[in-house]
Order: structure tokens, then sequence, then C-alpha cells
């Protein structure tokens, strides 16, 4: 189950990915400024947020094979109209819709991988599962490329399209949810219930909103502006700019597993969570956040070609490290709606990073000099914030917390069950 869900979110990135390997071949067939584009690149993050809270919520209660299945089929059938000729609001339109669609995909796939494996256990298999994002957004960019550049960028949609459907047709027939749904395995009753305003203001919850934050503004710059930035910017051919943009993507599928790895060590050797998933995954976003103001400060050679590896690929330890976190302190009737809750805060960078950077870069003397200001801004952004999550973050303190809570709140005055809203 974990290959068919790494798969899934290989063609869940493809999908956005492949906006940003078009962009030159968009921008000049519809005739639409950086600003523009930029704009076209938020659109898919407009409904992105509250489809994945709504889902995530619904995912307490809905077969995720089910939830899975719907999601890619919506995918396909909103990829295939752009095979044909398109104007800027069709696409708009179109990826507003497949945003919507795709918002559930990162907690729905992590949900589904928890329950085949155990709190102690997850990290591993969770980091297999974002290496299927890494994949689709920077390992297929050759191929996504070669298709643009030999048939057109419309051919491309299609080709994804196409595959959306295979992947539902094989998981309809090989799908499954694992056994742990509603068991508890993790240290917290299957019974217990903390108020959902007590779990999303707990100090792990806002470090984890934070720091994902902060490391989804690097994936959306890669998404919508990489690409861009490396013909437009540094004037590379877009064959060989899809071959950069791979670096970030191979990097993260090295690192992913092997943090993964070291993080579960630590915590086998006795370190606490805060340590070996906080304190480690944020410093991972805030070493993002430093090698992107490096970045365009350095000419084009090996040094920034490692700079683009390390700042668009480093911080997404964060999402493996911080869902196992929400695993760690929600309880497990509600860890669907929590995990879909923490992506939709993370992806609210999605909405503001593309159109700020292609701002940023219009109103720069040329776009080389817009996008140097506006990675160092991103920069020192991401970093800030990587500190103030490691600051925040404290499993313990709040598991202890909602026990004392939930023992109140589950026990009425005569020992009764009482309900929690």
């Amino acid at each position: 189950m974990v290959v068919m869900v790494f798969l899934f979110m290989l063609v869940n990135f493809a999908d956005k990915a492949v906006i940003g390997l078009s962009s030159t071949s968009i921008m000049k067939e519809l005739g639409l400024t950086h600003a523009q584009f930029g704009a076209l690149g938020s659109a898919f993050f407009i409904l992105f947020s509250v489809s994945g809270i709504a889902v995530g919520f619904l995912s307490n209660r809905v077969s995720t094979k089910a939830i899975m299945l719907t999601m890619s089929i919506v995918w396909a059938i909103t990829l295939l109209p752009m095979a044909g000729t398109v104007n800027f609001s069709v696409l708009l339109a179109s990826r507003v819709v497949l945003g919507a669609a795709e918002g559930p995909a990162f907690p729905i796939a992590i949900h589904a991988v928890y329950k085949w494996f155990g709190d102690a256990k997850r990290a591993v298999p969770s980091s297999v599962v974002a290496c299927g994002a890494a994949f689709g957004t920077g390992v297929v960019a050759p191929l996504l490329t070669w298709i643009i550049v030999h048939f057109g960028w419309h051919a491309a949609f299609m080709v994804l399209g196409v595959t959306g459907f295979c992947w539902a047709i094989v998981w309809f027939v090989l799908g499954k949810d694992g056994p742990l749904d509603r068991n508890a395995t993790d240290g917290m009753s299957s019974t217990l219930r903390i108020p959902y305003v007590q779990l999303l203001f707990s100090r792990t919850a806002l470090g984890v909103f934070i720091a994902g934050f902060a490391a989804y503004w690097i994936i959306a710059l890669n998404i919508v502006w990489l690409a861009n930035y490396l013909i437009r910017g540094l004037h590379l051919t877009p064959s060989y700019a899809a071959w950069i943009v791979l670096l970030p993507s191979v990097t993260q599928m090295v690192l992913a597993p092997f943090c993964a790895f070291i993080s579960q060590g630590m915590t086998k050797a006795g370190y606490s969570s805060r340590y070996s998933r906080g304190l480690f995954g944020c410093a991972c976003v805030m070493i993002a956040g430093a090698a992107m103001v490096c970045l365009p400060l350095v000419p084009m050679g090996p040094l920034k070609v490692a700079l683009i590896a390390l700042s668009f690929s480093i911080g997404s330890v964060i999402f493996t490290l911080g869902s196992t976190l929400i695993g760690e302190i929600s309880p497990p009737s509600q860890r669907g709606g929590m995990l879909g809750i923490t992506n939709s805060i993370h992806t609210i960078a999605g909405l503001i990073a593309p159109i700020a950077m292609g701002i940023i870069v219009d109103v720069g003397a040329d776009a080389a000099d817009g996008f140097r200001t506006g990675y160092i801004d991103a920069g020192v952004l991401v970093a800030t914030l990587g500190l103030i999550a490691a600051c925040l973050i404290h499993p313990a303190a709040d598991l202890r917390r909602f026990q004392r809570l939930g023992s109140q709140l589950n026990e009425g005055p005569a020992g009764q069950p009482s309900q929690v809203v």
C-alpha cells in the first residue's frame, strides 16, 4: 500500500509541477506578465486549504480508499480539457478546481499510511510517501519538459490526465484501508477526545503550523517559479533547466528517508520527540532558509546548483516529522481532521508566495534583479519562521495537558461520559 500511496503523491505533485515547467510557453501563448502568471500559480491554492480541512474531517468517518479514488478521478477530469486550446480564464478555472481536488492529498495519504503503522514506526514510511511528492515535482521534470518542447504544453497536461485515470483503476482494484483505523496504538486512548481549539492552539501544533508554512513557501516557489528563474533569470535553455529542477527532488528523496531514519533512531535512543522530531525538523527549515538567502548571491556554477538543491529540498523534512508530531498529540478519532487542518495551514503559503514573487520580479530592474530580491526575502522569512517554530514545539507537555483535560471532559460529574465538541 505504501507504494501505491507513493505513486498517488507522485501524480499529485506532477500535476502541480507541470504549470511551472510550462511557464514560458504559457506566458508566451497567452501574453502574460510575471504578476499574471504568479496569480495563476496562486489561484491553485484558493480552495486548496478549505478542501483540505473539509476532507480531513471527512476522513475521520469515510474510507481513505474511497476518498483517494474520488480525488484522483477529479484530478484527471480537470487536466484533460487543457489538451485543447484554452484562454487565461479557462486555465485559471482549471487550476482553482484542481487545487480544490488536490488540497487534501498529503494529509489523506499520511492518514492512510498511519492506518498501517504505529507511532514509533511512522517516520520512515511517511518519508517514502513524501518522496513521491519529490519524484513528481522534479524527477519527472525532464520527461515533462521533453513532451512540452516536442509536442507542446497541452500534450503534457493530457499525459498527466491519462496517468491519473490509470492510477485510479489500479487503486480501485488493489487499494484498501489498514487495520489500525480506530485502534489505540500510540499511547492515547481511542475514546479520548480533545476540543479542537485546544489541539489547534497547543504549542506543538502551532510550531508545526509555522514550520510547515515556511517550508511550503519554498515548495510553492519551486513549483511555480524555479524553472522560470533558471530560464529567464539565468538564461538557461529549457532542457538544461529541467535537469537542474530535477536536483532538489533527487536531494529530497535522499534526505527525506535519511532524516526520518535519524529521527527514528534518536527516538529509539531515548531522545524525546521534541528533539528527535521538532527541533530536528525545524533545523532543516532554517538550513533551507539560509541556503535560499545565499542562492542568488553566487554566480552560476557548482556552488549555485548545490544551493538550489539544498534550499528547495531539506525544508520538506518538516512535513514528515511534523505530521508524526500531529499524529502523536492527536487522539486517533481526531487525527484525520488535524492532519487536514495542518496541511491546509501549511498550504496557505502557496496562495501568497507565487504572486508575491511575481510582483517582486515585475518591479525589479530586470528578471534577474527581481528574482534576486525575491529569493533573499523568502530565505529570511523561512529561516525566521523555522526558529520561532523550534521554540514552540513541545509534544510531551501538550500530551500531559490533554490527558488531564480529556479525563475532565470525557467523564461527567457522576462518572458518565460527556460529549466534546
